[in-house]
């Protein structure tokens, strides 16, 4: 059955059809949490978009529009944040040069509703990133990407944070590095994760060490 919601909620983004979506939603199987819900029905779909932009059969405006149609859906079926705060070394999540922003928005809701605080990026250019993380004294970075070519751009954070002697944890996530599992690796990340459950593990045992 989520297969094919899956299959139609693609359909549904393809076209711009903003309440099929939700139709879909409102129809699927109510038993997992918000944040399966998500993985396993809304993430699926926009990446198969990913897929079809990088072969060419899907337009960038399909991803852009797809992107913020789902970041509405999100915000309406994600729970509130937690009060309780998690004390920690200063952090923030941020969109790689990228059009897609649902990833970045599922963690960072995921993080904050687990009592972490951190500041969000939004989308944001590699000099200006790496500037934001001098200036906010920033320990610990989420990057999130759908695409290849933004997911490449995490090295020279790296390298440009490294001329400027600045120490960083970086974490990334997406689907280029779910595809590939060494890339992380290659591009210089500490760590990656393949879902928000998995990035709040990576950030709890990165708190536990620092």
């Amino acid at each position: 059955m989520i297969s094919q919601d899956v299959d139609q909620f693609e359909k549904a983004l393809l076209s711009f059809d903003r309440l099929a979506a939700e139709n879909i939603l409102n129809k699927s199987d109510g038993d997992r949490t918000p944040i399966q819900f998500i993985e396993e029905l809304i993430v699926p779909a926009l990446e198969r978009l990913g897929t079809g932009w990088e072969e060419g059969r899907v337009a960038l405006s399909q991803i852009y529009m797809s992107g913020r149609i789902c970041e509405k859906l999100v915000n309406d079926i994600l729970s509130p944040c937690v009060q309780k705060r998690t004390d920690q070394p200063r952090m923030a999540i941020g969109v790689l040069e990228d059009y897609h922003l649902l990833g970045k928005r599922i963690v960072y809701s995921a993080l904050r509703a687990s009592g972490f605080e951190l500041l969000d990026y939004g989308q944001i250019t590699v000099d200006e990133l790496v500037r934001r993380i001098k200036e906010e004294r920033i320990k610990v970075l989420l990057i999130s990407v759908l695409m290849l070519p933004s997911a490449l751009l995490v090295k020279k954070v790296r390298e440009k944070l490294k001329e400027t002697g600045t120490e960083v944890k970086i974490v990334v996530g997406g689907a280029p590095f779910r595809f590939d599992n060494n890339l992380w690796k290659e591009v210089e990340a500490d760590a990656m994760g393949n879902n928000a459950s998995e990035a709040v593990q990576i950030i709890t045992k990165i708190m536990e060490e620092l």
